[in-house]
C-alpha cells in the first residue's frame, strides 16, 4: 500500500511541548517538509533563541544552535559567513525578533545576508506569561495591559513585513497565517520559497506567520483560530511585501 501522508524525516518524532491549540507545532511540520522535499537536512542548521521555540532543538533532525534572546539572526549570519554552504535558518517569536532582538533583523535584511527567518507572529509574549509584545493589537488586553494596549501611552504594534520593505536589501517578505487549510497550504509555498532563495544564493528571506496563543489570549483553541480572522489578519494584511525576483 502507498504512503500519501506520514511524519517529515526532518521532525523529529517527540512530544511537543506547546499549549492545547498552538499553531507552532504546525509551522514546525511545515518547515520540515521544506527541509525533506529540498533533501538539505545534512547540511541545514537551525537556530532557536529564547521564546516558546526555545525547545526548538529537541523537534528538528538537523543541527540546531541555542542563541541568546534576540541574537538569532546575528548567530545565523556568523553560521553562514563560516560556510557558505550551509543552509541556515531562524525560528523567532515576536517578541524575540521585534523587541530585544529588532537590531539584529533590520541590520541582517539590510545587509542581504543569505538566511531563512521564520517568523512567528502571535501577538503576545508566549512563555513568559502572556505580557503585551511589540506585535500586540490596539486594545488588546494582556497580563501588562489589562485595559487594553493604549496606543497613546505604548504606541502602536510593529508590522515588521511593511517595515522591513522599506530597504534595499531583503530578497523576499511574505506574510501568511495557519489557520485553515488554505492558509496553511499558502504558508508551505512561502516557506519553501524562502529557503529556495538560500539554496539560490539570493538572499535575506523573512516569512511572517500569523499564528495563535490560545492560553494567553484567553480563547478555546477554535475561537483562536476565529480570532485570527477577525482580529489579526485585518491589522497584519497577508501577501508579500517584497520579491526582489519578481521585480526583475
Amino acid at each position: 500500500m502507498a504512503v500519501v501522508f506520514d511524519k517529515p524525516h526532518a521532525l523529529a518524532d517527540v512530544p511537543l511541548h506547546y499549549c492545547p491549540g498552538c499553531t507552532h507545532g504546525i509551522v514546525h511540520r511545515l518547515v520540515a517538509e521544506v527541509i525533506d522535499e529540498l533533501g538539505i537536512e545534512g547540511r541545514t542548521i537551525g537556530v532557536a533563541p529564547v521564546g516558546c521555540s526555545v525547545m526548538a532543538y529537541d523537534y528538528f533532525n538537523c543541527d540546531m544552535i541555542e542563541a541568546a534572546h534576540g541574537r538569532a539572526p546575528a548567530v545565523a549570519t556568523g553560521v553562514k559567513r563560516s560556510d557558505p554552504e550551509n543552509i541556515v535558518f531562524t525560528y523567532q517569536g515576536d517578541g524575540d525578533l521585534a523587541s530585544i532582538g529588532m537590531a539584529e533583523t533590520v541590520h541582517s535584511a539590510a545587509r542581504n545576508e543569505n538566511i531563512t527567518i521564520i517568523f512567528i507572529n502571535n501577538a503576545i509574549y508566549g512563555m513568559t506569561g502572556g505580557q503585551m509584545a511589540p506585535t500586540s493589537l490596539p486594545g488588546q488586553v494582556t497580563q501588562t495591559s489589562p485595559y487594553g494596549r493604549d496606543t497613546s501611552l505604548c504606541g502602536f504594534p510593529i508590522k515588521v513585513c511593511e517595515m522591513l520593505s522599506q530597504l534595499d536589501g531583503p530578497e523576499y517578505l511574505e506574510r501568511v497565517a495557519v489557520n485553515n487549510v488554505k492558509n496553511v497550504k499558502n504558508a508551505k509555498k512561502a516557506i519553501k520559497k524562502a529557503f529556495e532563495n538560500q539554496v539560490n544564493g539570493k538572499g535575506f528571506s523573512l516569512v511572517e506567520v500569523i499564528s495563535s496563543c490560545p492560553t494567553n489570549w484567553g480563547m478555546t483553541p477554535k475561537k483562536a483560530l476565529e480570532w485570527i480572522d477577525e482580529k489579526m489578519i485585518p491589522y497584519y494584511p497577508l501577501g508579500v511585501y517584497k520579491d526582489r525576483s519578481a521585480e526583475k
